[in-house]
């Protein structure tokens, strides 16, 4: 089929084997690449009931049919299994160069099943898979270890393109349950615990290179709707503001709508937040836009903090997600210490959303007494002790290690810990943006912000943030449209510029299959359906699809509230709009 390389490789980490599969020309039409693919995979090949840690928990990687293309925003890989962090279906993806390593190799997908007799690197090839001894890589931290397994390992002399790897740092091989996958050092597949399951794998680091290029339907489509997209995109005012500010200008704008979490979900606004804005950001260390392969929008801040402590400090961020994390919900009032921890989380390899909760809730446990390690909002050195005791697992880093629900029920303070399925939500209030509530609840993989993006449509005026009625409906049109994004695999940010009858243009130039909105819906209906399945299997009950008790207590000075009848009359229409029962089961 146009668009697929038609190869599954299958990896025996027992055995030290390999084999290629082809996988079934229905089964790519029916859910195309990407997410589709590889969860069809996971539903068909996880045993029911799994350890997340347990060697037959597969670990899948997967491309989609733009990447490699000219399409722009399509230099993104994913990564599918059973989350250590949740227990239900993980999905995580990143950016980067590496991406367009991953498929030079030439698969679909790559699934990796077993369990390492000792730590080591795996390198792939087009039709070659090799297992190297990485003892002396365990314990190392990402950065160096992505250094070293690049040179080790890049096979320039087989005419391959430029080598990329994906690696594990010492976080995930203790088996910290909220661990990332760092690439082109700065680069994240970022929640879930994706990085837990290579550890729990034994598996460091994956070198990925090759020379396979993917035949699309219509190649003189594709340059043509590459050249389009830019032409459209030169002077439009989104593109402009992330290649200005990135993700950093959100904090101003959610801080105005009083809903950026701040001193641990107790209030929407920083009144501090301008010293940690994208003006000061910017104004305090060197930073330069910074892109993806195959992207004009350089939403990436290459960083050099200027002045201070952490002058010479080199890192890509932080996004917004790791300044509210630390900034709000922590209140750091400092963007170069927020930069100081993000770069201590990249290098231990966790990540920075989770920690930011944790590390704010520890707070709100010492302030009750509860445990004996002094630590306060604001106070930045014994937030960085305790980052690294986490990834150690030393002292209370061993209970926080095993994520916010266990933490919560050890210090008997699950009445105030915020997660939905064990993971914390991202930087954006749904007392105030209500549709959010029903984004955290109903999320397959938690608490989750970017599997529909909700807060985007409500903090640009698409839907009033306090509308209850017809939300589920805008909701599900912007959740299906960014299911297809992630079977291609595509940027979130390109949401703007690809609607549905440009997406359908860009599956039909590279696949030939039909694509009119209709068409592409169905895909994203069948998927999210399967997802279900795969989550009910593993347990899920209608009590999941819920927010936790804290997000139902008042904001304080604002008086924002998500109604618990609110929340159930969306979740409800959810349902209903899916078409599931209303236990949230598929018909």
């Amino acid at each position: 089929m146009h668009g697929f390389y038609g190869r599954i490789l299958k990896i025996d980490l027992n055995e030290s084997k390999f084999e290629i599969e082809k996988p079934d020309d229905e089964v790519l039409k029916k859910y195309l690449g990407g997410k589709g693919l590889a969860s069809h995979l996971l539903y068909e090949l996880n045993p029911p009931g799994i350890d997340p840690l347990h060697p037959d928990n597969c670990f899948i990687f997967a491309t989609g049919p733009v990447t490699g293309s000219k399409i722009w925003g399509g230099s993104r890989y994913g990564v599918y299994t059973k989350s250590p962090q949740t227990g239900f279906y993980s999905e995580s993806y990143s950016g980067g160069k590496v991406p367009e390593a991953i498929d030079s190799t030439g698969y679909d997908a790559i699934v990796i099943r077993g369990q390492c007799a000792k730590p080591t690197v795996l390198e792939i090839h087009p039709n070659e898979v090799n297992f190297h001894d990485a003892a002396d890589l365990w314990g190392k931290e990402s950065y160096e270890t992505e250094d070293e397994v690049i040179k080790r390992y890049s096979r320039s002399d087989r005419g391959f393109k430029k080598a990329g790897a994906i690696v594990i740092g010492p976080a995930a091989e203790n088996l910290v349950r909220f661990c990332v996958i760092k690439n082109d050092t700065w680069r994240s597949a970022g929640r879930t615990g994706v990085g837990t399951v290579l550890g729990a794998k034994r598996v460091k680091a994956i070198v990925f290179q090759g020379d396979q290029r993917r035949l699309v339907h219509d190649q003189e489509a594709v340059r043509t709707l590459a050249k389009t997209i830019t032409r459209e995109s030169k002077d439009n005012p989104g593109v402009n503001a992330y290649k200005t500010m990135g993700t950093s200008q959100l904090v101003k704008i959610v801080n105005m709508a009083n809903a950026f979490p701040t001193r641990y979900w107790s209030e929407g606004q920083y009144d501090k937040w301008e010293n940690i804005s994208a003006d000061t950001f910017h104004a305090n260390c060197d930073v330069k836009p910074h892109a993806c392969a195959k992207c004009f929008m350089a939403c990436g801040r290459m960083t050099i903090v200027k002045e201070g402590r952490h002058a010479g400090l080199k890192l890509e961020g932080p996004e917004y997600e790791t300044i509210y994390a630390f900034g709000g919900l922590c209140m750091i009032d400092s963007i170069e210490e927020i930069v100081y921890l993000n770069d201590i989380c990249d290098r231990l390899g966790m990540d920075t959303i989770t920690t930011g909760n944790l590390c704010a809730f520890t707070i709100e446990a010492f302030k009750r007494g509860i445990v004996d390690y002094p630590v306060d909002y604001g106070d930045v050195d014994a937030i960085a002790k305790l980052l690294d005791m986490i990834a150690r697992r030393e002292g209370i880093g061993d209970i926080l290690a095993e994520g916010i629900r266990h933490a919560a029920k050890e210090w008997n303070l699950e009445d105030i810990a915020v997660h939905v399925k064990g993971m914390e939500p991202a930087g954006y209030d749904p007392r105030v943006l209500k549709g959010m509530s029903l984004a955290y609840a109903t999320s397959d993989r938690g608490a989750c912000h970017l599997r529909a993006t909700f807060y985007k449509p409500e903090l640009a005026g698409m839907i009033p943030p306090d509308q209850i009625e017809d939300k589920a409906a805008l909701f599900v049109d912007f959740e299906d449209r960014l299911t297809i994004f992630d079977t291609l695999v595509l940027c979130r940010f390109y949401r703007d510029l690809y609607p549905w009858d440009r997406l359908g243009e860009i599956v039909h130039a590279l696949t030939g299959l039909t694509s009119d909105q209709s068409a592409l819906q169905e895909k994203a209906a069948a998927i999210s359906t399967l997802v279900r399945w795969f989550n009910l299997r593993e347990g899920l009950k209608l009590e999941d699809d819920w927010l936790p008790k804290a997000l139902f207590k008042k904001l304080e000075k604002t008086g924002h509230e998500i109604k618990p009848e609110e929340l159930t009359h969306m979740r409800n229409d959810y349902y209903r709009l899916r078409g599931w029962d209303e236990k949230g089961i598929p018909q």
